[in-house]
């Protein structure tokens, strides 16, 4: 009689863990695969999303790009020329657009001086753009003399790269 007690004991406590064992399976349902031969819906392609980064793209390189001025002069050089021919280019393709020419200056000279070179700086590149056909209404110019350099130091390399008209797309 003890042996039977014993036996029963486990059967006790291994049933009830069985039973609940097998109600807390989970339960497979089938599928049929998806045929690959079967046209699958697309919808068209959404080119503005695609066009998107590309306008930015160009404008990153239309603003990035500067025109450089020998020693006090407004005077465009052949490379500048150059430069503002693809810059006219893509303001003719893209209409939207207008800019704010801005004329800078390196820190020789005084503050006034600085400010009317740089206003004729921004002056020369828009009066360039114009003649390439581009409205006067997108074009805006504006001076910051010597107030915002692009290269501390003084020296040549420093004052050559401050001596500039630079692009801001409105």
């Amino acid at each position: 009689m003890r042996e039977n007690i014993w036996l029963s004991i486990p059967m006790i406590v291994i049933l009830p863990l069985i039973v609940i064992t097998a109600s807390c399976t989970k339960k497979v349902v089938q599928t049929q695969p998806v045929s690959m031969t079967e046209p699958e819906v697309q919808k068209p392609p959404d080119r503005s999303a695609g066009e998107a980064p590309a306008r930015e793209a160009a404008e990153t390189a239309f603003v990035n790009e500067k025109i450089h001025f020998a020693f006090n002069s407004s005077v465009l050089s052949g490379q500048a020329r150059q430069v503002l021919n693809s810059k006219a280019d893509h303001l003719r393709t893209n209409p939207d657009i207008t800019i704010t020419v801005e004329g800078h200056c390196d820190d020789r000279g005084t503050g006034a001086y600085n400010i009317a070179l740089g206003k004729r700086r921004a002056e020369s590149v828009k009066n360039f753009l114009v003649d390439l056909g581009i409205g006067t209404n997108r074009l805006d110019t504006v001076s910051y003399g010597e107030e915002r350099p692009i290269a501390m130091g003084n020296n040549e390399v420093s004052w050559a790269k401050n001596r500039r008209a630079q692009f801001v797309i409105n």
